[in-house]
């Protein structure tokens, strides 16, 4: 197989001694960290109860520091998940919720620069900084950072990057944008030598409005697509791409980037690397070149060939040549850290996802109701696609609620039309908060549903989750699949139909 690639080290003091960083070499179970930062005591969030800002909360708490937090409109799950955790929420923001004053503030991505609470942290003196900047402060520096990038799929990716580490016994950190089934959480603190977090391109604070990803100072680094999205902070591809040739370009030397040599994005901006690169794929040429086997329902086989003579054949759980892309990202780093095909299939057969990604929530009376976060138009196509052998000879539902900054503007709307032909019947619902977007910018999911239907598959626009779950009770039949899209909770459809199909009579 090659030698391995070899980790690099950082902060020596963060470690016992130096035995313990040289008995790394075979082993990370003589490892223990000290404290991370024995200068700071208390820490308070502002924008606690965001998704990354409370899961930095719970991590900080538990590396034994003492955290408090704001926010407004505080509602479960994160208030439940805070309190859970007896970390202290004040709602609503003013300069009082920083008294007793706190050793560091960390300021949510959401906050403005007029929020009478960050305008008193600056006032006061405070040491502050963003989400991504306190997770490198605090893990990342005494790590070695391994951050999953990319338009799509850096969620699942970097799931199955922190469950390879797992299994092969090295004991990651990680931060991830989803709930881990595995360990029924988004985040690990670790005693190993590497710490996995998901790499998002959106901006960071009112105060640095550079990508986050850019703090994360990645010495490994998968790159899985390169495409236009948040078009609210993005003008066009151009920018998009000169943030991830950024984070590519600041890969050291001595470092690795893993990237995929199907995405056109990917492939250009892997060119400008000044590291190592191992390239992956099922089109083009690779490094480590997938192959379809066999598609069926329930299951994923593929082939795998690779350097130094690396052939197997692999059994996955996950649906869709995305998802077997994703993996082979995974087979990668496996590769390049000298692991064997056991190791990897290992992980596969044992891997659990990670929630909201095709994500069975039941299957009441027959209809089987998956919850996926797909949003972006490539994303949709590819997640429908990949269910459609899962689930053959069955009728597939699209149940689309357009939600991002993106999503629900104009930019897409041709695309969408064009990505859900995989599907047997199509409910577009009405994006919210429309009227923070201009008129002549915001996507039509009227006109969406017509043009969709325009190209042969059924297709219905509703204003509101009110008179679309009536409409899917009257047509849901036993071995119905149902494909619900969203971003957000989409006013609680999941639950509420799970509950009506239940009690549904036979």
């Amino acid at each position: 197989m090659g030698a391995a690639f070899q980790p690099r080290y950082y902060g020596f003091n963060d470690f016992n001694d130096l035995n313990d960083l040289n008995n790394l070499n075979g082993s990370t179970e003589t490892m223990t960290k000290r404290p991370f930062d024995t200068t700071i005591r208390t820490i308070h969030l502002i924008g606690i109860c965001g998704t990354g800002m409370g899961t930095l909360a719970a991590m900080l708490q538990e590396a034994g520091y003492l955290v408090r937090g704001s926010d407004q409109n505080v509602y479960p799950p994160m208030s439940t998940f805070l309190a859970s955790r007896n970390i202290q929420i004040k709602e609503g923001y003013r300069a009082g919720n920083l008294d007793p004053s706190p050793d560091l503030v960390v300021v949510g991505n959401v906050i403005r620069r007029d929020n009478p609470e960050a305008v008193a942290a600056v006032d006061l003196g405070l040491d502050y900084c963003s989400m991504p900047q306190a997770l490198h402060r605090f893990f990342l520096n005494s790590s070695q950072s391994v951050v999953a990038a990319g338009t799509h799929g850096k969620t699942t990716t970097a799931a199955l990057l922190v469950w390879l580490l797992t299994v092969a016994g090295m004991d990651p950190g990680c931060l991830v944008g989803g709930l881990m089934a595995n360990f029924q959480q988004s985040y690990r603190l670790g005693r190993g030598p590497y710490f996995v977090v998901e790499g998002d391109e959106y901006d960071t604070a009112f105060f640095d409005k550079g990508p986050k990803f850019l703090h994360y100072q990645p010495h490994i680094c998968v790159l899985t697509s390169v495409e236009f999205d948040h078009a609210d902070i993005f003008p066009d591809l151009q920018a998009v791409e000169n943030a991830f040739t950024q984070l590519v370009t600041s890969i050291p030397a001595d470092g690795l980037l893993i990237a995929n040599a199907d995405d056109p994005g990917a492939s250009r901006l892997c060119q400008k690397a000044h590291c190592r690169l191992v390239t992956y794929g099922l089109q083009k040429p690779a490094q480590m070149r997938g192959k379809m086997a066999e598609y069926t329902v329930g299951a994923t086989r593929f082939t795998v060939s690779g350097p130094q003579g690396f052939e197997a054949s692999f059994n996955s759980p996950l649906a869709g040549a995305h998802n077997v892309s994703n993996t082979l990202s995974m087979i990668s780093l496996a590769h390049q850290l000298g692991l064997n095909p056991g190791t990897i299939q290992e992980t596969l057969t044992t891997f659990r996802g990670v929630r909201r990604r095709q994500e069975v929530r039941g299957e009441p009376g027959g209809v089987t109701v998956i919850d996926d976060y797909a949003h972006h138009p490539t994303a949709v196509q590819a997640t429908l696609e990949a269910l459609r052998p899962f689930y053959a000879g069955r009728r597939l539902w699209a149940i689309f609620e357009p939600r991002t900054n993106s999503s629900k503007r104009r930019v897409f709307q041709e695309r969408y039309a064009t990505v859900f032909d995989a599907a047997d019947l199509v409910l577009i619902k009405e994006p919210p908060g429309l009227q923070s977007i201009a008129p002549e910018e915001r996507l039509s999911a009227a006109q969406l549903a017509k043009d969709i239907s325009k190209r042969g598959v059924e297709a219905h626009y509703f204003p509101e989750v009110e008179t679309m779950l009536p409409f899917i009770m009257s047509r849901a039949k036993a071995g119905d699949v149902l494909l619900i899209m969203s971003t957000g909770s989409f006013d609680n459809l999941i639950d509420r139909l799970l509950e009506e199909l239940d009690q549904r009579p036979a």
